[in-house]
């Protein structure tokens, strides 16, 4: 409603004054399946007000060709007359053909609009048809209403959709940011009408308690609610190659997952005959564990994807309408890249093998949002279209707001992202880090190390807090209960560290430098204050462990970390025994005086070791924090083997 407080009283007036209550004539143009599932709704309350709209349909694209199903005539059964035909794809699914398809539309469209001479024409989304008809309208000096303008999807159909949004006189978006985005690019604000999505609200309306017939019809007998995909995806025309790899790895993917899959055929796009060869080429239509359709009625998919475990591609359907029932969907590639999702939507960006989308399949299970709407588009629209003064001048006014960027989910952005808190006791200091699964140590807090039992514990507890709220705002997600974990290293200064049951997570037996730190139980209080899982073990082993992840021993199948203490020639001869003993591929020196011993060590080697195990390198760790960067690993390898 409060787009409507900005209409001044004249508009009022003159809607008033209107010859004889003349009806505003209203052309709806549909090309294809995706924009007539947005329009309709639409066209269906336009025709239950005759009193004051008259519509006129006009069908063209790919609603017309047989291979893409024929949808034109979904129009037909919903009882829409449709005025004009118009055949304007070029075939050929590449570039050249879509190009030519837009100038034979371009050719078609004057007689059409010459003969129904509408008062305001009708133009959804952004596909090359739709272009065709905008450019007719403006220069035809018809007024033309946007829906879904001011979106934002990273593709050229970006370029379509802000080259209409130009072209267009008034228009109807479907979130906040849109219609910010509209502002900021010059549209006057009280031409813009923030409705939600059109789709919405059938979806929402939509009462089908025999789903699970739909569900048998389209994917077999056998098939159980939220127990099935949905998979949906598009060539991108910039980068088609790519795309059809893309398709290739996510057939790989769901024949891996092994769950019943729905594909739809592609669009019309250049690149889809590619894609379908890519289809055919892995058996996808004779597959027992997949269904292959060129279309599903509007009604039925809805019922489908509402009740689907999960829908993967690359149609905006999966960001949009699907958002409307929080189903899972996995949006692969760039196709959509900017559009506002909830937390239902998980992005794959890029992938080189099938298993990024595979581990994606695994994550998204259960994630629910709803950003496009509340099912009361079509009456905002409807009033909108009443309020249009068919007197007031098309030239627009402009202005240039400040814009918001939208944040979504992404997987390569969450594994970037993943950190751990590592605790460091040692016999002075005690040391929290915030470590990234890179190994960078984003953030570090040292505080002195208190004498008593009681103290410590309460020191551990407050800084692992601070650290907790601290990785929220550095944009850290700290794994564990949710969203939180914690790893403790146990340390003691330049000691070994002493003995500990990593199991129980007890301290055994500490050194001298940490009094009161005998058969300690630090699990349980720390995991009883925080909520969070703990795991403990001594330096040595947090050492090598550093090493593994981070350091010189990443990728090797064996290796031995020492951390050295005082007296180099009985180390060298501690080496010795272990080459002879276990014979590691490499050998690590680590902790502050390695690089001075180093020389010493190679030296006894080579004057008491067997000439069999001389060969072996002995190098010093380049690891500058191996102690927190061992604790975190332990976190890291832990749970993301878990969860991915």
């Amino acid at each position: 409603e409060l787009y409507f407080k900005n209409l001044s009283k004249r508009k009022k007036q003159v809607m008033e004054k209107k010859e004889n209550n003349r009806k505003l004539r209203v052309c709806v143009a549909t090309c294809n399946r995706a924009d007539y599932s947005k329009l309709a709704p639409i066209m269906f309350g336009i025709k239950m007000e005759p009193e004051f709209f008259e519509l006129d349909v006009v069908v063209l694209g790919s609603h017309l060709i047989d291979d893409y199903g024929n949808t034109y005539r979904m129009i037909e059964q919903d009882d829409f007359d449709i005025n004009t035909r118009l055949h304007t794809i070029v075939r050929g699914e590449d570039e050249a053909a879509m190009v030519e398809s837009v100038g034979l539309a371009l050719v078609k469209l004057p007689d059409v609009l010459n003969r129904l001479k509408p008062d305001i024409m009708i133009v959804h989304g952004d596909r090359f048809d739709a272009l065709a008809l905008a450019t007719s309208a403006a220069l035809m000096n018809i007024r033309i209403l946007h829906i879904e303008g001011g979106e934002v999807s990273g593709t050229i159909d970006d370029s379509i959709r802000h080259a209409i949004t130009k072209l267009a006189h008034y228009h109807v978006c479907c979130t906040r940011s849109a219609e910010q985005h509209l502002i900021s690019m010059c549209e006057d604000h009280d031409r813009i009408l923030l409705a939600g999505c059109p789709s919405y609200d059938k979806l929402l309306s939509a009462k089908n308690k025999d789903y699970m017939s739909i569900i048998r019809m389209w994917l077999g007998d056998d098939v159980k609610s939220k127990d099935y995909i949905v998979a949906l995806q598009h060539p991108v025309t910039t980068d088609i190659k790519h795309s059809i790899k893309m398709f290739e790895l996510t057939l790989d993917a769901l024949i891996s997952f092994n769950k019943r899959t729905l594909v739809l055929f592609p669009n019309i796009d250049a690149g889809s005959k590619e894609m379908v060869r890519v289809m055919r080429k892995k058996g996808i239509e004779h597959h027992p564990n997949f269904r292959a359709v060129k279309h599903v009625p509007f009604d039925q998919f809805i019922q489908l994807v509402a009740h689907a475990g999960c829908m993967i591609g690359n149609s905006s359907c999966g960001v949009r309408e699907v958002g409307a029932f929080g189903t899972p969907v996995i949006n692969l590639g760039t196709r959509q890249i900017g559009r506002e999702t909830g937390e239902n939507v998980l992005h794959v960006r890029d992938a080189d093998t099938q298993d990024k989308i595979l581990q994606a399949l695994h994550l998204q299970f259960g994630k629910h949002s709803k950003i496009y709407g509340d099912g009361n588009a079509v009456p905002r629209i409807l009033k909108f279209l009443k309020s249009i003064d068919l007197q007031e001048p098309l030239q627009k006014k402009f202005c240039f707001p400040p814009v918001k960027d939208n944040i979504s989910q992404d997987i390569d952005h969450i594994l970037e992202t993943l950190s751990a808190l590592a605790v460091d006791l040692g016999g002075t200091n005690l040391r929290v880090a915030i470590v990234s699964m890179k190994g960078e140590i984003v953030k570090k807090y040292t505080q002195f190390n208190p004498k008593t039992y009681e103290e410590r514990i309460n020191l551990i507890l407050q800084m692992c807090v601070e650290a907790a709220a601290e990785a929220v705002k550095l944009n850290c997600r700290i794994l564990g209960v949710e969203s939180f974990s914690l790893c403790l290293w146990w340390s003691s200064g330049i000691s070994t560290g002493g003995r500990v049951n990593p199991r129980e997570g007890i301290v055994l037996h500490s050194t001298k430098l940490i009094q009161e730190w005998n058969s300690v139980d630090l699990r349980t209080p720390l995991s009883d204050t925080l909520h969070l899982p703990v795991w403990v073990d001594n330096d040595g082993n947090c050492a090598a462990l550093a090493e593994r992840k981070f350091g010189q021993g990443k990728g090797l199948e064996n290796f031995v970390t020492l951390i050295t203490g005082t007296a180099g020639t009985a180390l060298g001869l501690g080496v010795v025994n272990i080459l002879h003993t276990m014979n590691p591929s490499l050998v690590i020196l680590s902790g502050v005086l390695a690089s001075h011993y180093i020389h010493t060590v190679k030296d006894v080697i080579r004057q008491q070791a067997l000439s069999s195990v001389q060969d072996v390198d002995v190098v010093v760790s380049d690891l500058v924090e191996p102690a927190l960067l061992g604790a975190a690993s332990m976190v890291l390898d832990y749970t993301t083997r878990r969860i991915y």
